[in-house]
């Protein structure tokens, strides 16, 4: 058998273990899915059982686990929730954050160029990781739900324009300018996707969604296919090419099969996360540099100084820009998970190892510390509202408690 066979059983046995560990412990403690399918990734990485590298193929499968994670991040935004003063609050936390983050970052970092890395990375917010956790407690459609996601939303694509005009390697205006043309086209995009369809488009939705057509499925992912290219063609970054297209499918979904869209959605689901995004938490697990963290020294020391700034720069920011109308708790919860970070830690770390930029150490204590961060935030994040009782917007709290086991 074949070295990406192997490895590929192996990821996959692991994505199939990882549920069954969060069912099992998810009875007395709540943990997020995918630190099991990180830890396990550690486990048969070169740094523990060396059962599994990554090759070409796999490394392949896990960038397009990356990119589906980001779509989905993508299609979950409810644009009428997450306007107005809430959206406004979102998006100058994260510039008070940025300010913040490149600051530390040169301080920490000794010069600009890896200041800039560590800068970027402390902004982010999984939000493609927080939102499942926010649906299995109940809580995404309601109004802590919509503000999570405002702020996560903004966390999840401030980086990604921070990364395209930062880190890209050519000049600010240059790379302003390749932003300014493809906002342009997904602006285009937009358009073209909230007029009304014919009525053979959704006809055919409905005619093919339980046969081997698949219609609505493959035009998802066509669109997909688009933005990508158009991100590859501008030269930026393809994660903000997927996040365009989630947000893109969505109001095309919502317009032309409204009835539809939750059915097309879970299929699409089914595809990221049954397999391609547990391949790259896997893959990030195996590619963890455990050596280089648990060799002592500064490497180790940084990890939770690493944990304490994703709460200071970006959460520091948030507690004082939340909406008046959330309490001390729900603020402090906004604040938790609006400082999990983790997918674009891991994107922004290995462009900074391949550019040399980054030590490995380094990129171990942010990675680390942004591991640390989805085990410990989301779960401190549901107990401190399940304490209030409003856990579950207006649910018992032993309601709430009974969801979070997944």
């Amino acid at each position: 058998m074949s070295h990406s066979g192997s490895t590929l059983i192996l990821i996959m046995a692991i994505a199939v273990l990882a549920p069954l560990l969060a069912y099992a412990v998810g009875r007395r403690l709540p943990v997020p899915l995918v630190i099991f399918e990180i830890l396990l990734g550690i486990l048969i990485g070169p740094d523990v059982l060396d059962w599994a590298r990554p090759d070409a193929l796999i490394d392949g499968l896990s960038q397009l686990g990356l990119t589906m994670l980001i779509f989905l991040a993508g299609y979950e935004i409810e644009f009428g929730k997450v306007r107005g003063d809430t959206l406004r609050r979102a998006v100058w936390s994260w510039l008070a954050a940025l300010a913040l983050g490149l600051g530390t970052g040169v301080l920490l970092g000794g010069g600009y160029a890896k200041g800039v890395f560590i800068g970027v990375a402390l902004t982010s917010t999984a939000l493609g990781t927080v939102l499942p956790v926010l649906r299995d407690a109940g809580v995404l459609h309601g109004r802590f739900g919509s503000v999570v996601m405002a702020f996560g939303a903004v966390g999840e694509f401030g980086p990604i324009i921070a990364m395209a005009l930062l880190l890209s390697g050519r000049a600010p205006a240059e790379s302003a300018v390749l932003l300014g043309v493809f906002a342009a086209l997904t602006a285009a995009a937009v358009f073209w996707a909230l007029r009304p369809r014919p009525p053979w488009f959704s006809r055919i939705i409905a005619k093919t969604l339980h046969s081997s057509g698949q219609f609505a499925v493959r035009f998802v992912f066509l669109v997909l296919a688009l933005m990508l290219g158009a991100s590859t063609a501008l030269g930026l970054d393809v994660l903000l090419g997927a996040f365009a297209a989630g947000l893109i499918t969505r109001l095309l979904l919502t317009g032309a099969a409204p009835e539809s869209g939750p059915e097309i959605l879970e299929k699409v689901e089914g595809v990221g996360f049954g397999f391609l995004v547990p391949v790259f938490f896997v893959v990030t697990g195996i590619e963890f540099d455990l050596d280089s963290l648990l060799s002592g020294g500064r490497t180790l020391l940084l990890l939770p100084v690493f944990l304490v700034l994703f709460l200071v720069v970006r959460g520091g920011p948030i507690w004082f820009l939340a909406p008046r109308d959330l309490d001390r708790r729900d603020r402090g919860g906004l604040v938790l998970y609006g400082s999990t970070a983790l997918p674009l830690v891991v994107a922004i770390t290995t462009i900074g190892v391949d550019d040399h930029e980054l030590s490995a150490g380094d990129a171990a204590a942010l990675v680390g510390a942004a591991m640390v961060s989805v085990l410990v935030f989301p779960l401190l994040a549901l107990k401190l509202r399940a304490r209030a009782g409003e856990g579950g917007e207006g649910r018992p709290a032993e309601a709430v408690r009974g969801s979070e086991t997944w």
